[in-house]
């Protein structure tokens, strides 16, 4: 398990403010610098505290090139690893957690000049197939994208484009499973992409007081990867299935800041109660 934080600019709710900025990254590790300045140096307070993870990003100020880690540096630090274990064989995870207007869903999915994590992947993951496929190789890739909305699983590829839930089920072998959930076979990142922008257009997503396309909905991609491995002098052929799981949650929030009410509020429970649980299946 690998843990990163990644640093966001400034919004204009904040520049507004003249809010004042009490983080920084030093290495691997974010430093938290006391917000009132108005205690006693031998105040414990008053000292910075300091927190260390496996990848620290600060992306406050893209005009400071030197310390400024955009969507690519994300990528080469997660995703290439990632999609190394794919195709060793394994399933991974990677999720987006943190609160509302923290950058999640710009660094899962990222924007058309700044792809995020998620495409980004994707392209790798074709460019190397297509590299690596020969007469005893071949490779065959599917997706499947779903959210979690008010503890209720929908299909965001569904043909028929229904907003019915899903059950979720298990398998005695396999585990978890959603019953009923659209699998896509994709042959090239275009594939991905329209289905991706597809997926996107359904998930549910409103304005609260701080954030004006709160995400309101947990979202799953999921990748799943077949190698069929042919043995030219017996005839025979052997698979290793890898799958990826890519989640952007929905904002950890306190109803308080956001204004929530009515329908903002009961959605606002849903995501902090399924987030607290997550974390203990995790």
């Amino acid at each position: 398990v690998k843990v990163a934080v990644r640093l966001r600019p400034m919004n204009r709710r904040e520049l507004d403010l003249h809010t004042k900025c009490v983080v920084d990254v030093e290495s691997n590790q974010v430093v938290l610098y006391p917000a009132n300045t108005n205690l006693s140096k031998g105040d414990a307070r008053s000292q910075p505290k300091v927190f260390a993870y496996d990848h620290c990003f600060w992306s406050m100020d893209e005009s400071i090139t030197g310390k400024f880690a955009g969507q690519n540096v994300v990528f080469q630090c997660l995703g290439e690893n990632i999609l190394q274990n794919a195709f060793e064989g394994y399933n991974a995870c990677i999720f987006a957690y943190g609160q509302t207007g923290s950058g999640k869903s710009y660094t899962m999915m990222g924007t058309a000049d700044q792809p995020g994590l998620i495409p980004r992947l994707c392209s790798a993951l074709f460019e190397r197939t297509q590299k690596e496929e020969n007469d005893e190789l071949s490779f065959k890739v599917e997706v499947s994208y779903m959210e979690i909305y008010n503890e209720k699983v929908r299909d965001l590829l569904d043909p028929k484009g229904s907003r019915q839930s899903l059950k979720v089920r298990e398998h005695k072998v396999l585990g978890p499973y959603v019953d009923g959930l659209s699998k896509m076979a994709v042959a090239s990142y275009k594939d991905i992409e329209l289905l991706m922008s597809e997926g996107n257009k359904s998930r549910t997503v409103a304005a609260t007081n701080m954030n004006e396309e709160s995400s309101r909905s947990h979202a799953v991609f999921n990748i799943i990867l077949t190698h069929t491995l042919y043995d030219v002098q017996t005839g025979t052929s052997g698979e290793k299935v890898s799958k990826l799981s890519l989640v952007d949650l929905a904002g950890s929030e306190r109803a308080t800041k956001t204004g929530a009410a009515g329908e903002r509020l009961k959605e606002g429970s849903n995501i902090n109660k399924w987030d607290a649980s997550n974390g203990f299946m995790q």
